[in-house]
């Protein structure tokens, strides 16, 4: 399947002289997904309205100031290729091409609404995020802030002093609120105070009652009620626990599901392939696969890196986060590290997914060995 018929021509395009206040006018007027930014016809980039909402920037500043790179993608490409370069790039939309001809753009919600029939097959519980990043209701904005920063995540399920669930927070939230405060502000209300927000509990700001899926329920079902509700995620549950955190369920996690292959050669995808640095693709294919071959019983179907870079810089090398997981037939396995540039901090995450690998080895290996004395035990 390819993306011939998703794809859209409908789109609106800009010069990058034009000033912020204009395209500002052209989202609330025509009310876009994104707008595609040329110069002098030639395609450089995106603007969303996202980035026109956390932006300070003045209405006389020229778009390229916030222009985003966006993978080209030809419009016949499969579907699946699309969803891993959306997915790595970390973006929503990216332009489509004929050729050298720039026809159109395709967006993630595109994909998803056309692949939503064939998403029965899959369940929450099978691609679910489990590591949750959470906060409690008497933590501050600014702590969540950083948070989400620290990592890379857009929402952050909130939780009481008993660990139950009480609502969730979003990055959306939070700037909702800051164009409020800013708003107020113009007026003469103080009430927007930066600080003041920064100082805020996150239950002040938090959505609740919270949007939930469960373990069990078809991914089908749940990409079907976050296109609905136009929201990005939902927070997993137990079907017998409403109030306890399973996990978390994101579109990227559908798009990414999207790109599993059935192929012998074992599936790699990154997310923010932008930072590598020294390593290449090819190379971090390579070392994971070098490392899954040391327990050859056990079969990956699915690998993930993501990189996340950190504000913090040593000689001018952003620090990097690295967390490499697998799905394999015997379960997950994970492995995470911080280096100084990409290449330090794949190696940190590696080594430790190989000493993850080699101990799950270790233990099988214990336990086979444990029934073997056991059935000769009972043959005494």
């Amino acid at each position: 399947m390819d993306i011939s018929d998703i794809a859209t021509p409908e789109f609106i395009q800009i010069d990058a002289d034009t000033e912020l206040g204009k395209v500002r006018s052209v989202f609330e007027r025509e009310n876009p997904k994104s707008l595609i930014v040329t110069d002098d016809g030639d395609y450089e980039g995106v603007v969303t309205e996202r980035q026109l909402v956390r932006s300070h920037i003045e209405d006389g500043t020229k778009v390229s100031a916030l222009v985003r790179s966006a993978p080209r993608i030809q419009r016949t490409e499969d579907v699946r290729e699309v969803a891993r370069i959306l997915v790595e790039g970390g973006v929503k939309v990216a332009p489509t091409f004929e050729g050298e001809a720039l026809y159109g753009v395709v967006t993630a919600d595109d994909i998803l609404e056309a692949v939503l029939d064939n998403l029965d097959a899959l369940t929450v519980e099978q691609i679910m995020t489990e590591d949750v990043v959470s906060v409690v209701e008497g933590d501050h904005v600014g702590q969540a802030i950083n948070r989400l920063r620290e990592h890379g995540v857009s929402r952050l399920p909130v939780e009481n002093e008993n660990s139950r669930l009480t609502g969730v927070i979003t990055t959306h939230d939070i700037v909702e609120f800051v164009v409020r405060s800013d708003e107020r502000q113009h007026r003469g209300d103080r009430s927007g105070d930066t600080d003041r927000m920064l100082d805020l509990p996150v239950d002040d700001m938090m959505t609740s009652p919270v949007l939930t899926a469960t373990p069990e329920q078809s991914v089908r079902a749940a990409v079907a009620r976050m296109l609905d509700e136009n929201i990005a995620g939902l927070v997993v549950t137990p079907t017998d626990d409403d109030d306890r955190i399973a996990g978390v369920l994101t579109k990227t996690d559908v798009l990414r599901a999207l790109t599993y292959t059935e192929e012998e050669q074992m599936d790699v995808q990154i997310t923010n392939v932008a930072l590598l640095d020294a390593v290449t693709r090819e190379s971090v294919v390579e070392s994971i696969t070098e490392v899954v071959d040391k327990y050859q019983q056990m079969q990956v179907h699915h690998a993930h890196v993501r990189l996340h870079r950190h504000k913090e810089k040593l000689r001018g090398t952003p620090l990097i986060q690295c967390q490499i997981r697998l799905r394999t037939s015997h379960g997950q396995i994970a492995g995470s590290g911080e280096g100084y540039g990409a290449e330090q901090a794949f190696r940190v995450a590696l080594d430790k997914l190989e000493r993850n690998v080699l101990e799950l080895k270790g233990v099988n290996a214990d336990e086979k060995y444990r029934g073997q004395l056991l059935r000769k035990l009972d043959g005494l």
